[in-house]
């Protein structure tokens, strides 16, 4: 085929994308057109009801009517109106439960809630929709109290749940409490808070269920959560219909056309006093507390400095954790938000631990290290789990907590070695190993700048870099590396050709993981991904490989799942730290944190 045939057909291709993308736009904007006609048209229903007949004068009154005009007008007039509203707020409902995962459970719940209330507009559906996932969550528990847990293992599953459970519905307050009653613009500014509580939620019921073995027990506990796993999901699916729309007409309004910008910047959750620490990499704050091994400082060990800190503490409390081995299990609980702790050096100030699975520890109870409290930031620290290969689920480090953030901190293990478990997390120049899937969870994190470095496994195992537990698709979650490097370390490196290494596998069915701009070593195997078992979320994942370098970034012989892609510098950009993270950001500060590409 002569040259200039490949340019006919790719004109020919060229043009064709042009017109599927005229066409989403143009659906795009129809639909948000209708939707907020019927807004506008619900508001007016509902302004015109209350004027009509329910509403009073200035003292309480109902306006006087001419003499001329029969009672019944009245009525059959307000009537009408109802009527219409209540028709408007129908088809709201249509519309925003469009994309619902489960559609028929979102109209009618929300079709309830309108014949309640005709004039409900879609915050108040939203609202309705998040409470009844609480109520939810609620009965679901209480269903698990007349079950039977006889095992200790189980029993002590069930007790991990009881606050899985407690974190879900606090979680859902959170949202419930951010929607206000008086200003629908704002909500479309709020919707990575909810996306990021309402995916929580979902995860919280995962992490629960993955605490028993398989058998009836673990099928019952399915059983009894699907409805408020289905109602948290579809919230998350009215939060994105809703605050798509409202963010479309604020930005057709006010003309506003946000432009990408590279640089160095954080995210609009990281305070300035936050931001100036992270500036340097040897900047030590002054610290509320001294932790040092050899009696030189507050306290001999971690758990004690924690225990210490007042209840009520305005500001970021600082730990400062001197040189030293401290071999210790340590919690940063729920009431200790916007800590600081660092360290001498990632080798230098050490938390270790090696709780594992196979001497009877459940996974989710193995961290050396937990972070519950949100805004936490770890600098130059390092979290072992010590227990070894032949011990499995070992985890070193388990983050909960929102908003947290670790810089030059050091993560080691070897299977499960890093449980980024839920919430927003950022990860920068951090160096990360182990075996098998020891980056796994269902948290957002970005990891930026990181060495991820794959050690030698038992023989009868293969490593995973990731294992991502997104469960639902419609979850705001997923890992993103960036800049990373990932190779094998000294005692895997002679060994690499016969031990097999994969840059992730599904842990859950709409797993998701983006590799980008990063260097990846031979120690990778060109199929690249790894399935967990048969054709299980094959179908339904997402893996994302953008402009990576070295010998295993060739994209030639990976695996052809529909869900394993080469991605666009369009869609890339979608997991840069400022689009991915939802955060407000901007430049020039000198913070070590990428907004979008590199290149």
């Amino acid at each position: 085929m002569a040259f200039q045939d490949f340019d006919i057909i790719n004109e020919r291709r060229r043009q064709e994308r042009r017109k599927k993308i005229q066409k989403r736009i143009l659906i795009g904007l129809v639909s948000t057109i209708l939707l907020v006609c019927i807004i506008g048209a619900a508001a007016y229903f509902g302004l015109n009801s209350k004027s009509s007949g329910g509403g009073g004068s200035d003292h309480g009154k109902s306006p006087s009517k001419p003499s001329h005009q029969p009672t019944t007008t009245s009525a059959s007039a307000s009537a009408s109106t109802n009527t219409k509203a209540l028709e408007a707020s129908s088809k709201i409902v249509k519309v925003i439960c469009e994309a619902a995962e489960y559609k028929d459970k979102c109209e009618s719940s929300l079709g309830d809630a309108v014949k309640n209330d005709p004039n409900a507009q879609p915050k108040d559906l939203l609202k309705y929709s998040i409470k009844l996932a609480q109520d939810e969550v609620g009965k679901a528990f209480n269903k698990t109290t007349s079950m039977k847990f006889e095992s200790e293992m189980d029993k002590g599953a069930y007790e991990d749940c009881k606050q899985l459970f407690d974190d879900a519905k606090e979680e859902l307050g959170f949202s419930i409490s951010e929607i206000t009653a008086d200003d629908l613009k704002k909500l479309s500014t709020k919707s990575p808070d909810l996306n990021n509580w309402l995916s929580a939620a979902i995860s919280y019921h995962q992490t629960c269920i993955d605490g028993f073995p398989e058998g009836e027990l673990k099928t019952q506990l399915k059983d009894v959560f699907k409805d408020s796993q289905e109602f948290v999901s579809n919230s998350l699916s009215i939060v994105t219909a809703v605050s798509t729309v409202l963010s479309a007409v604020q930005s057709v309004l006010t003309r506003h056309l946000l432009s990408e910008k590279n640089g160095s910047a954080t995210p609009s959750w990281v305070n300035s006093e936050d931001r100036r620490i992270l500036k340097a990499a040897d900047d030590k704050p002054t610290p509320n507390v001294t932790v040092a091994k050899d009696g030189s400082g507050n306290f001999k060990t971690v758990s004690e400095a924690l225990a210490a800190i007042p209840e009520k503490y305005d500001g970021r409390y600082v730990v400062y954790v001197k040189e030293g081995i401290y071999e210790e299990t340590v919690t940063v609980t729920k009431k200790m938000e916007n800590m600081t702790m660092y360290g001498d050096g990632s080798q230098k100030s050490i938390i270790t631990g090696s709780k594992n699975f196979v001497d009877g520890v459940r996974t989710f109870q193995t961290a050396t290290f937990v972070v519950l409290g949100n805004g936490f930031l770890g600098k130059a620290m390092g979290f072992r789990n010590t227990a070894g290969p032949e011990k499995h689920q070992a985890v070193a480090a388990r983050v909960q907590a929102d908003r947290a953030m670790f810089v030059n901190c050091r993560f080691e293990g070897y299977q499960d070695t890093l449980y980024a478990q839920t919430h927003r997390q950022f990860y920068r120049s951090c160096v990360i190993s182990g075996t098998v899937d020891f980056i796994f969870g269902d948290a957002a994190a970005i990891f930026q700048n990181c060495i991820m470095t794959l050690r030698k496994p038992m023989d009868n195992q293969q490593n995973i870099v990731t294992a991502q537990g997104r469960y639902d698709q419609k979850e705001t979650t997923g890992f993103v590396l960036q800049k990373c490097e990932i190779k094998a370390d000294d005692k895997l490196a002679p060994d690499k050709d016969k031990i097999r290494s994969y840059l992730g596998r599904p842990w859950k069915e709409y797993s998701r993981t983006i590799v980008m701009e990063s260097d990846i070593g031979d120690v990778i195997h060109p199929d690249g991904w790894l399935p967990w078992e048969g054709d299980f979320a094959l179908k339904t994942l997402f893996y994302g490989e953008f402009n990576n370098t070295g010998p295993g970034a060739s994209t030639n012989a990976r695996v052809n799942w529909v869900g394993r892609k080469v991605l666009s510098r369009d869609e890339a950009s979608k997991f840069t730290v400022g689009t991915f993270l939802d955060g407000a950001w901007f430049s020039g500060r000198g913070v070590p944190t990428q907004y979008g590409l590199y290149n």
